[in-house]
């Protein structure tokens, strides 16, 4: 899960970057001509070019900050799964952990209501989790 949206991200950075160059070369005036040496064909209007950058910057961050917002959630579940491997009482494998914000589910079957007990107190005491929704069924 964590993989993936590390992939999310890496995807949103170039969609974002490459936007970002589309609208630049779109919205300047100037044209590049193939057999132009300089680049450019009359004077650069520098006010454009800095309203454009910061336009560039301004995508860039939201963009940073979504990616950051969908990765928090995936950390979150990565700490409590990896709480439940290290804990003898708990089978992580048997238990699913699901992170919506800062709310978390645990869902599966576990072979006890201590081991129950334990998951849920595990989940709990994570950083960035203010509350648990226990959906896990004793066998």
């Amino acid at each position: 899960m964590v993989r993936g949206l590390l992939k999310l991200l890496l995807v949103v950075i170039v969609v974002v970057g490459l936007v970002a160059f589309l609208l630049g070369r779109w919205s300047s005036s100037a044209r590049v001509g193939a057999d132009s040496g300089a680049g450019v064909s009359g004077p650069v209007d520098t006010g454009k070019a800095r309203d454009t950058g910061a336009k560039i910057g301004e995508a860039t961050a939201k963009a940073a900050n979504k990616a950051a917002d969908a990765i928090e959630p995936a950390v979150v579940t990565t700490k409590i799964k990896s709480k439940m491997a290290l804990d003898d009482l708990v089978k992580a494998r048997n238990i699913g952990v699901h992170t919506n914000g800062t709310v978390v589910t645990l869902t599966g079957v576990v072979s006890s209501e201590a081991e129950r007990k334990r998951a849920v107190e595990l989940a709990k005491q994570t950083d960035g989790v203010t509350s648990v929704s226990d959906h896990l069924q004793v066998q």
